[in-house]
């Protein structure tokens, strides 16, 4: 398979102090190295601060790294060329309730970035709108497009920017933590979404999380990042079943196993 991602030795440091004499360098993404290929899901596991949600902000362009390189589908990303990455790139955020905006109607969020991108005509849009919304099973998409986010349920709206992020039909999606504040009863339906959209349309994910009871379920490989390095990676069963870093071996030992003896 063909990578479809490549990030090489990227680095990107902050200063914290404000205006204080004493100042620190935060090394929130130190000299990182990963790749992704087609349809395949990398894990990108840590704890809250580990620098996982810089990291997705570099590669998208958000903020610009201080040295090292990110080549998305061959070619080498820089200042010039970003629209390419934010066209065939697309987040999926945490949370459901903020990362839309509440005045628009569902039809508008997910057409802004047809808009954006200027792609096909207003017939076009309407019709990659609501190819979009079946894609994510949210119909009769009629009724659905022309609701308001507060009229709808947190898993309904995490559906809703799951369509606006494959509207523009992506190579790469970065999720980040895209289950974390949804309802543990409907957590398992959006994972199971993400999977059949990348069987049906060949996307490639980066899945951002600090949970590892999901990273197995959805992920082909793992990376655990600690302190702005990736301190292990490889496929995930063989991460999972045999850790090597004594971080990696904490995270698995957090992740809360329940027990049928203690239920009340």
């Amino acid at each position: 398979m063909e990578e479809i991602l490549v990030v090489r030795n990227l680095k990107k440091n902050f200063v914290s102090g404000g205006f204080t004499r004493h100042k620190d360098i935060v090394r929130a993404v130190d000299d990182i190295s990963f790749s992704i290929k087609n349809r395949e899901t990398l894990v990108l596991a840590g704890e809250s601060g580990s620098g996982k949600t810089t990291l997705a902000r570099l590669i998208l362009g958000a903020i610009e790294h201080d040295s090292g390189e990110i080549i998305f589908d061959g070619t080498t990303i820089t200042k010039d060329n970003l629209k390419k990455i934010r066209k065939e790139c697309q987040m999926i955020y945490q949370d459901p309730y903020s990362s839309i905006d509440p005045r628009m109607k569902v039809f508008d969020i997910i057409k802004e970035p047809l808009d954006i991108h200027h792609i096909g005509n207003k017939n076009e849009r309407e019709e990659l709108v609501f190819n979009a919304l079946r894609e994510v099973r949210l119909e009769p998409v009629e009724e659905i497009s022309v609701k308001n986010p507060h009229m709808l349920s947190g898993g309904q709206r995490q559906r809703v920017v799951i369509a606006r992020a494959i509207v523009t039909k992506p190579k790469l999606v970065i999720a980040d933590e895209p289950v974390s504040m949804l309802d543990v009863s409907v957590r398992a339906g959006i994972l199971e979404l993400m999977k059949e959209l990348q069987q049906k349309l060949g996307i490639s994910f980066l899945y951002i999380t600090h949970d590892l009871s999901t990273a197995r379920y959805i992920g082909h490989k793992i990376a655990i990042m600690y302190l702005g390095k990736i301190v292990e990676t490889g496929p995930i069963d063989e991460v999972l079943f045999q850790p090597k870093h004594p971080y990696t071996q904490a995270l698995i030992d957090s992740v809360i196993e329940p027990d049928p003896k203690n239920l009340q």
